[in-house]
């Protein structure tokens, strides 16, 4: 677990550091759809397309479960698996809390009580089957679904919409889930 924590910590190092030459920083950032806090912050998501980054290597199957505790605060618990979809779970919680009440696309998370990561829904579906995502400065993009192993044909449709965002999709990896 110590391992972990000296990990979020770095991590949230490299968060506040931003990047100027970011995918998405010469423009301005997309509209965005105001999601329904009730139905997105509620339920697992699953992680199918992710920047590549160290913090991540070797770990497949990732998941992302929100528990919604009122109109602004939400329980997030990220997981993933070290070493192949059946290896040991990885798993960090932290406490998120929705900063633009009424759109709610932008989430602050606070792991261990100190590291802080933010996230904004850049696009998703009226089902709420999908969304992809990206942290404020644009540089670091993320795909999930409500479906575990989603078909190849909804990969590609939004592999191709992140594209259309500005973002070089080539920067993506696509981990291996247990169920594909």
């Amino acid at each position: 677990m110590k391992s972990l924590y000296i990990a979020a910590m770095m991590t949230g190092l490299l968060v506040q550091g931003g990047c100027a030459s970011s995918p998405l920083a010469s423009g301005t950032a997309p509209t965005r759809m105001p999601l329904d806090e009730a139905r997105f912050y509620q339920g697992v998501w699953y992680e199918i397309g992710r920047p590549r980054m160290w913090l991540t290597n070797g770990c497949v199957a990732g998941a992302t479960e929100y528990r919604r505790l009122d109109a602004r605060q939400v329980r997030v618990r990220d997981t993933c698996r070290q070493g192949g979809p059946q290896g040991k779970e990885r798993a960090i919680t932290g406490a998120g809390y929705i900063l633009d009440p009424g759109t709610n696309t932008q989430l602050r998370v606070r792991y261990f009580g100190v590291v802080r990561w933010e996230y904004r829904v850049l696009d998703h579906d009226e089902g709420y089957t999908w969304f992809i995502s990206t942290n404020p400065s644009f540089e670091k993009l993320w795909i999930y679904t409500r479906d575990p192993s989603p078909p190849q044909i909804l990969i590609t449709e939004l592999t191709r919409r992140a594209s259309a965002f500005g973002y070089d999709t080539s920067l993506l990896e696509f981990p291996d889930a247990p169920f594909r």
